[in-house]
């Protein structure tokens, strides 16, 4: 490595953490709220088996699976438009990683919702307590806590994920490196930096993913 490619590195450095910052991490964080409203709604529909709603909640999970992000994107982003339905770039991207991510959430919530004993339902229902409320103060904070690992891998994917947004012209932080290595033609080493700051947010992540877990299992009575 020369003077000139580390040079090259060090100036794009920040422009690529400050996409990341101003792109990236706001489109993640508001994507999977929404994605995570979604999956609760969806998991809750399933598992109260409402008969007519549980069969469109499996035909989106069914449909967002089966189907590549990307494609997902090119259909909204450039499909929709034909159809008289036009939307910004980011609103687009926010819209499809929060349906995208929130059909694989919504599997995982159904999952932890399943594991809650039968018996403390009943033993609501016999205090008196009505159904939103056995799921509000019972059932959901149980749950929450089983599947805290699943949604926090959501969360990390999600942040990868963003990295498809630049195929709807959304300047993150790989467009970033894509600007630069289009006057420096130095691919291997921007490359590489947009994925150390990628490695970046993905391990502070990750940290916090485990203290937020040692809290939980704490809480639940269980010791490491």
């Amino acid at each position: 490595m020369d003077g000139r490619l580390w040079s090259i590195l060090l100036e794009s450095f920040p422009k690529i953490l400050m996409a990341g910052i101003k792109v990236t991490i706001p489109l993640t964080v508001i994507s999977f709220v929404l994605a995570l409203f979604i999956s609760v709604v969806v998991a809750m529909i399933q598992y109260a088996d409402v008969p007519v709603l549980k069969h469109i909640c499996r035909f989106y999970i069914w449909l967002i699976r089966g189907t590549p992000m990307l494609v997902q994107l090119f259909v909204v982003f450039y499909g929709l438009p034909g159809v008289g339905i036009s939307l910004e770039a980011f609103p687009a991207a926010i819209l499809v990683l929060a349906f995208n991510e929130g059909a694989y959430m919504a599997e995982s919530v159904r999952g932890a919702l399943e594991s809650v004993p039968v018996g403390q339902l009943e033993a609501g229902e016999c205090v008196g307590l009505s159904y939103f409320q056995i799921m509000y103060r019972i059932v959901l904070p149980q749950a929450f806590r089983v599947a805290f690992p699943a949604l926090s891998n959501s969360l990390i994917s999600m942040v990868k994920g963003t990295s498809l947004v630049t195929t709807v012209t959304i300047t993150e932080m790989l467009q970033t490196a894509k600007i630069i290595n289009s006057r420096y033609y130095q691919p291997m080493g921007l490359y590489c930096e947009v994925a150390l700051v990628y490695l970046m947010f993905c391990s502070v992540l990750t940290l916090l993913q485990r203290v937020v877990e040692k809290k939980l299992n704490s809480y639940g009575g269980r010791s490491k």
